[in-house]
């Protein structure tokens, strides 16, 4: 009774626990019905296995197969758990390097060096990588020059710009080495001149000049810091002639690129090889108008005359193999054409990592300022490659670029200076194992000799496979091999402990094939066989379970195609790659395809969903929102960039996107001068009412420049002393006006008054009569003697 307790009591602890355990209702270790150890590994990173052998003993429900906290909870002991953990190990990782130094192979410009990571199937590690670079770099540039006829004006300039060239680029390295090289096309018809006879020693026959036999590929100074060498031997240089319009150029650059010796090409240097030309190239397969079908191999074939010996015999060499030998040997090759070209080799550029191109005047006058400027964008950018990494593992990247703004989903920097530090955040993510349980990859920047090399440990198996027991007596007598716990029956034996013989039927142990007695047996898809179900095949997949519930085929699609073609079906459940997910992984969570030529992601006018663009401006359209005729225009968007990296003010700088947004170049100049179709003038006012003026110009290599005015036309402040006497004089003015009203209004006010006095004084009648109280002022008297005269 007592013993029954305790059992009672073990299972609803068990029970208790189960249920309030993370995973329940979805246990993905215990649903998948996996029968080995390391099926259990493989199932989930939280999935463990114990290979107790009295585990479960009397509980048939219990599964060997299920998480760790829910496995000890049963009763299995610790020692008695396969559970292997994912870590990371630093093997090797020195410091950054502020600045080279004359031993430039001390240089350290990525940082760590050396990784060591143990993975388990579906578990990742993060680490961070982080890149500079140094200052004062030293530069291995090898000048590649086309030198068939239409060159002949370029070699000519080239001849004086040695000395140009070594002192422009001292402003960048203080440690540079010249040489230079020289191509044509293959000396085989249909590509040369063969009749005349003589034609073959002088393709300029026709022409009534003379020029060199042609030839495929010749070097001609190994890379050297004598300048005046450099001068010297491009003097002795001819051109020569070929007879169709392409060059043989990438055969040039594949040889260049391999016969290190040969060239100098230093390791702890930056490596650019300078490829110039005026015509098209010809690439792989080219070669079967002349009969070549061997295929390039990218090896050194340069003789003792250090001539391309085998020009004739192999084909020009692919864009891949290209690609394959400039990363190998961290080579930055620089494009310099002319402009009806450009278009062409942009192309290739585009497939080709570590690539600029550039665009060559007629006479390769600007040959200088063209390689300072494919000099300077190459260190303005770190970019990310990739080698030999394992099928079975799966990395995502987010970067941490300027300003400490995280942009995930890339694995590249732009608008850099030299010193600046940028750092990756990498997932690594263990999909599968392979037959190999240890791989080894690298990460490297783009045209850097510094790497990082990562050994990944797969594990994938368990500890206790080393102990299996061949013919285990635990095994009925013999009938299977012990291993972790359980017995692996020998073929035409079934059972927990190989019990059982193909063909043994009982109908009390069919019960144990159906979840309900109203269930099918085996879920209609095996055959019950000594109390287990033994599985059908299926044309479709793989069917598995205890029940035979399992299969990998019953699994949502997208457009007919079984989890989207980007994950695995497992027992009804899709799992997706490390990029997808959704129910039917058909949704991207990658955000580099999302990300605009701005580096913003759907150009700042939309989401990005499921790798895609979902554009939520008005009027915008286009893959990455870019598209918007009703938006701002290239001056709206350019100001910004110009208040913040100019003026060091506006919402940009506030927000703290102006490095990774604005990545135009800015030059100050005295006045705006029309560049070409491509340049847009642009003015607005500015916060203190001050109008600025620039030009935006984006030239054929994608370079863009911002040509700011340095003076703006700002309004002119009040003269004080002008202002004071227009003030006085105003006041004054209005004084003597106010008198000159006064002295009008009284003036007239007079007149009017006196006016109507006079009027008044004409119409008043005055009395004539005498006055009778008056009396004149004389007197009369009467002389009465007077008598008259006579």
């Amino acid at each position: 009774m007592n013993s029954l307790t305790h059992q009672l009591s073990f299972c609803i602890t068990y029970l208790i626990l189960f249920a309030s355990s993370p995973g329940f209702g979805s246990n993905i270790c215990t649903s998948r019905g996996v029968s080995t150890c390391k099926q259990c590994l493989a199932v989930h990173a939280s999935c463990a296995w114990c290979f107790q052998e009295d585990f479960g003993q009397g509980t048939a429900s219990l599964s060997r197969c299920d998480r760790r906290e829910n496995l000890v909870a049963a009763g299995c002991r610790a020692n008695a758990l396969e559970f292997p953990s994912s870590r990371l190990q630093v093997n090797e990782d020195l410091p950054l390097s502020d600045r080279a130094s004359t031993a430039a192979a001390d240089v350290t410009q990525i940082r760590p060096q050396k990784l060591q990571i143990t993975l388990r199937p579906g578990d990742s590690q993060h680490f961070t990588v982080k890149v500079r670079q140094v200052e004062d770099y030293p530069v291995d540039l090898y000048y590649l020059m086309d030198l068939s006829y239409s060159m002949k004006d370029d070699l000519a300039r080239l001849r004086s710009l040695g000395n140009d060239l070594a002192l422009a680029m001292g402003h960048t390295t203080s440690n540079l080495r010249m040489g230079f090289g020289a191509f044509v096309d293959k000396p085989m018809s249909p590509y040369m001149y063969i009749s005349p006879k003589e034609a073959v020693e002088n393709p300029c026959l026709s022409i009534h000049t003379t020029c060199l036999p042609q030839f495929g590929y010749k070097h001609v100074l190994s890379l050297t810091e004598q300048v005046s060498r450099f001068t010297e031997e491009v003097k002795k240089q001819r051109v020569s002639r070929n007879r169709d319009a392409p060059e043989g150029g990438f055969d040039a650059i594949i040889q260049a690129a391999v016969c290190k010796e040969k060239i100098g090409w230093r390791q702890g240097a930056s490596h650019l090889l300078v490829f110039t030309t005026d015509a098209k190239t010809h690439v792989a397969l080219d070669g079967r108008l002349a009969g070549i079908v061997q295929p390039n191999d990218g090896r050194c074939h340069m003789g003792n005359d250090n001539n391309y010996n085998m020009s004739t015999t192999l084909d020009y060499p692919s864009l891949a193999l290209i690609t394959e030998k400039m990363s190998e040997n961290n080579i930055n090759l620089i494009f310099a054409v002319t402009n009806h070209v450009v278009p062409l080799y942009q192309n290739y550029s585009e497939l080709i990592p570590g690539t600029t191109v550039g665009t060559l005047s007629d006479d390769s006058g600007n040959v200088i300022q063209l390689i300072l400027d494919a000099y300077a964008k190459i260190r303005s950018k770190v970019e990310l490659e990739l080698l030999d990494v394992p099928e079975e593992l799966s990395l995502s990247f987010n970067a941490t670029c300027l300003n400490g703004e995280v942009i995930p989903g890339i694995r590249s920097c732009s608008g850099l200076k030299i010193g600046d530090t940028v750092s990756f955040s990498v997932e690594a993510r263990a999909r599968s194992c392979p037959t190999d349980m240890r791989k080894t990859f690298t990460i490297k920047p783009v045209g850097f000799k510094d790497a990082l090399q990562i050994t990944v440990d797969f594990e994938c198996d368990c500890k206790c496979q080393a102990q299996a027991q061949e013919s285990s007596p635990a095994c009925n007598q013999g009938n299977g091999t012990y291993q972790c716990g359980i017995c692996l029956c020998h073929p035409g034996r079934l059972g927990p402990r190989c019990e059982c013989a193909e063909g043994d039927y009982s109908p009390a142990e069919q019960d144990h094939c159906n979840a309900s007695p109203s269930a099918p047996v085996c879920s209609s898809r095996g055959d019950c066989v000594c109390g287990q179900c033994v599985c059908h095949s299926s044309d479709f997949g793989r069917v598995w379970g205890k029940l035979c519930e399992c299969d990998d085929f019953n699994c949502l699609r997208y457009k007919g195609e079984l989890c989207s073609g980007h994950g695995k079906c497992s027992c009804g459940f899709c799992q997706c790659d490390a990029d997808w997910k959704g129910e039917n992984c058909n949704c991207s969570t990658r955000t580099d395809t999302c990300m605009s030529s701005l580096g913003l992601l759907c150009s700042g006018r939309g989401q990005c969903l499921c790798g895609s663009c979902d554009c939520t401006q008005p009027g915008a359209y286009g893959a990455t929102c870019d598209k918007c005729p009703t938006c701002p225009d290239a001056c709206t968007l350019k100001k910004e960039c110009v208040e913040c990296k100019h003026f060091k003010r506006g919402k940009l700088l506030d927000e703290g996107t102006c490095g990774r947004i604005c990545r135009d170049e800015i030059e100050l100049v005295e006045d705006l001068v029309f560049h070409d179709k491509n340049a847009v003038n642009c003015t607005y006012k500015d916060e203190n009412d001050c109008v600025e003026r620039f030009q935006y110009y984006e030239d054929a290599s994608g370079k863009s420049i911002l040509f700011v005015v340095k003076e703006p036309d700002c309004p002119k402040g009040p003269d004080i002393l002008v202002v004071l006497l227009s003030v006085a004089g105003a006041i004054l003015f209005l004084g003597l006006a106010a008198l000159l009203v006064w002295k009008l209004l009284v003036t007239i006010h007079d007149r009017r008054e006196f006016a109507k006095f006079e009027e008044e004084r004409s119409r008043a009648k005055w009395d004539a009569g005498n006055n009778p109280l008056y009396k004149g002022a004389t007197s009369t008297f009467t002389n009465v003697t007077y008598r008259g005269k006579d």
